[in-house]
């Protein structure tokens, strides 16, 4: 399938909905994403899972529920798409993987897509890279942990989260500068970004206290 390399966002995000070329995906091609060319925070996950493909709305999952809790953003904000686009590095669900767990982007999906996509949404100022898929198309090889723990090396242009799934629950706890350092920046962060379309994240609770 062949692109072309012009086009406005709306043309070519027509395009990436209508595409058809896995045609070997388990539940068939349906891309789930949002763009805008006013929006000013770009949110690039992994691919959607079967709650997300049978709605075809993004995040529309318990991870989804999560994001949205370190983010401090209700889902009416989460969802404004003049504000807050959201681009996967897969845009269909990829299926399971043969000893359990989703089976990652298919390789095809960013390079066809996020190239023609995102030079057409100037106004980014700021892009969550969340998972170790996200982190790798943009930074390359390297460990979730320690670019999330190392956040601030990446700012301003992108922001490194683990994936928000049930499986990062453990991983949370025993690491608790992720709720007491990460999240308060991040949602520093996404208050910079978004002040000017008016969106005040909410605070977070008071730290916990650590035994030593």
């Amino acid at each position: 399938m062949s692109h072309r390399a012009d086009g406005t966002l709306e043309t070519v995000a027509a395009e990436a909905r209508a595409c058809t070329s896995c045609t070997d995906l388990p539940l068939g091609p349906r891309p789930t994403f949002r763009v805008s060319p006013a929006a000013r925070l770009l949110i690039i996950g992994q691919a959607p899972g079967t709650k997300v493909h049978a709605t075809g709305i993004p995040w529309n999952d318990p991870s989804g529920d999560r994001l949205r809790g370190w983010l401090g953003l209700d889902r009416d904000t989460f969802y404004d798409v003049s504000r807050i686009a959201i681009l996967p590095a897969g845009l269909c669900y990829p299926g399971r993987l043969p000893k359990g767990g989703d089976a990652p982007p298919r390789a095809i999906c960013a390079p066809s897509w996020h190239p023609r996509l995102l030079p057409l949404m100037p106004r980014i100022r700021l892009t969550l890279l969340v998972g170790s898929y996200a982190q790798a198309l943009a930074l390359g090889p390297g460990t979730v942990g320690e670019r999330v723990r190392l956040f601030a090396g990446f700012l301003p242009r992108y922001f490194p989260l683990p994936h928000p799934s049930w499986r990062t629950t453990g991983w949370e706890r025993r690491h608790p500068w992720f709720t007491d350092a990460v999240l308060p920046a991040l949602r520093a962060e996404l208050g910079r970004v978004l002040l000017d379309a008016e969106i005040s994240p909410s605070p977070l609770p008071a730290p916990r206290c650590h035994g030593r």
